[in-house]
């Protein structure tokens, strides 16, 4: 019989656990790789502006590429752990509801962890190319807590509803794409960006009101939590929560100047 892993938080990890992980984080990363060579080598017959840009916009095209992928790849997962299975539900399981996992979850958390690695990584080496401190904050928030749940096993369903946010993110790489192509004047960028605010509200406003909810509700199971998870549980959602409040009012913003632009024009 298998003892326990190398790595072991609240007792939870194993050696098939932990293979399972690892597979997954660089299963994570080399997504990344491809979809970003898929990205550069199919936008010059969608975009055939594409060649013309300079190395930093092709850089950035292309990283948006795997952020687009790994955004619909987390938000349909997270929707189907949250809202379709089981494993979440109350008195769907014996096991406390801050305790359940299962090797599909772990494959996503894995999956994901890579991701953030990945964009991490590249975020760093081309500094500010892609991003300044508050995506490298955004970043390294989540991947500490993507990967503390995942090595003790406890409170993956936060951390899931934390991914759903990820649901934006796409309508937020639309708006770059048509903004380089030159569309900024066009009806699918003002539509974009309605469907932003709006996904945005829901997403990252509305249910991070309900995310603080149930665990203020389920505060009995989240004492259980392992120390550092407890209090990382504590202070991480209230800071990603601060930031997109930050970031929702800045689209907003942009929103209201987008409409004023678009009245004006008719």
């Amino acid at each position: 019989m298998l003892g326990p892993g190398l790595i072991s938080i609240a007792g939870h990890a194993t050696f098939i656990k932990e293979i399972l992980w690892l597979l997954s984080l660089f299963a994570g990363i080399i997504i990344c790789k491809i979809v970003y060579q898929l990205t550069g080598a199919i936008s010059p017959f969608f975009f055939t502006g594409y060649v013309k840009l300079d190395w930093q916009k092709k850089l950035e095209w292309n990283n948006r590429g795997f952020s687009t992928f790994h955004a619909l790849l987390v938000a349909a997962a997270s929707l189907y752990l949250l809202l379709e299975s089981d494993l979440f539900r109350d008195g769907a399981q014996d096991e406390l509801m801050i305790n359940r996992t299962s090797a599909f979850s772990d494959s996503i958390l894995g999956i994901s962890t890579g991701y953030f690695l990945a964009d991490l990584a590249m975020i760093f080496y081309y500094f500010p190319a892609l991003g300044g401190t508050e995506y490298v904050l955004h970043h390294g928030l989540s991947m500490f807590a993507i990967v503390q749940s995942l090595l003790s096993g406890q409170a993956q369903m936060y951390i899931f509803m934390v991914l759903f946010t990820e649901s934006t993110t796409p309508f937020v790489n639309l708006r770059w794409y048509l903004d380089v192509a030159g569309q900024k004047n066009s009806h699918l960028y003002v539509c974009n960006g309605v469907a932003l605010f709006l996904g945005w509200l829901v997403a990252r406003i509305l249910l991070f009101l309900f995310f603080f909810y149930h665990m203020f509700s389920h505060f009995d199971q989240i004492k259980k939590v392992y120390p550092l998870g407890f209090y990382s549980l504590l202070t991480v959602p209230p800071v990603l929560a601060l930031l997109n409040i930050v970031w929702f009012w800045k689209i907003a913003k942009g929103l209201i100047k987008i409409l004023r632009k678009a009245r004006h024009s008719q």
